[in-house]
């Protein structure tokens, strides 16, 4: 949490709100009546029907657009725009393939204008800590799908801001390797600890990975249920076989009947 704001104030604060698209004469609702709270380094993970208004939700938190109504704050600040303090992870890695994976990392800080001596350094840990020290001066076309997601995490943890959104950094990714990287995810939360927002289609990603797993309806996109994992960490792939687990996937997919989830 920034520091000089009260203890217990929630991270993220979403109070009514919806998203209309104008499309002409016709228009396409999105996001209707949207409450939800994510305490201070709570690990969030939402699941719903494709077109159910996730993507458009993080963007929305993101700042990098406006609600048609409603309200955001971020540490008790209102969100009228895009942030220096959210770091954003989107499906495709979206590196520069003229930088290098050290230059990639470091872009958030030359774009804020931060001192890049200071952020190299820190940039050069966070490489370490996804697994990739050693390939500082490779570029993105040399690495395989799973470590340009991991350099573009180190990317988004650069400059440290408090609230990371994943939105769905693992679909384009086979099986093995997104199971892979959800462990490592888990590895860097728990070291980072920073508070995390994370969209996904996979009801077992999202049951593996969060502490509550938002549940959304088909659109324009509510929120259904909100279910509490009080499974331990940090949680292994032999978690997944466990009576507990099965239970807590279960009651999601019941929610969600089934319809445009991977199950």
């Amino acid at each position: 949490m920034p520091e000089g704001l009260p203890a217990g104030l929630a991270a993220l604060s979403i109070r009514g709100l919806g998203m209309v698209f104008e499309r002409g004469a016709a228009s396409v609702e999105a996001l209707a009546a949207v409450d939800l709270e994510v305490a201070d380094r709570e690990f969030v993970a939402i699941v719903g029907p494709s077109g159910c208004g996730k993507s458009t939700l993080l963007k929305l938190v993101a700042g990098l657009r406006r609600p048609t109504r409603g309200e955001i704050a971020l540490y008790g600040r209102p969100v009228r725009g895009p942030r220096s303090d959210v770091g954003i992870v989107f499906q495709s890695p979206v590196l520069l393939p003229w930088r290098t994976v050290l230059d990639n990392v470091l872009l958030p800080a030359d774009v804020l204008r931060l001192p890049r001596a200071e952020y190299r350094d820190r940039a050069a840990a966070l490489l370490e800590l996804v697994g990739l020290a050693g390939f500082e001066r490779h570029y993105p076309q040399e690495l395989s799908g799973g470590m340009q997601q991991r350099a573009a995490i180190a990317r988004a943890l650069v400059h440290d801001a408090p609230l990371l959104l994943m939105d769905e950094p693992f679909g384009a990714l086979d099986a093995m390797t997104r199971e892979q990287m959800n462990l490592e995810l888990q590895r860097i939360w728990a070291a980072q600890r920073k508070t995390v927002m994370f969209i996904t289609h996979s009801i077992p990603e999202a049951v593996f990975l969060a502490d509550r797993v938002v549940v959304m309806s088909a659109r324009p996109g509510r929120v259904l249920e909100v279910i509490d994992n009080p499974m331990p960490r940090l949680r292994t792939l032999d978690d997944t076989l466990k009576p507990e687990f099965g239970e807590l996937v279960r009651r999601v997919r019941l929610l969600l009947g089934g319809h445009g989830v991977a199950l």
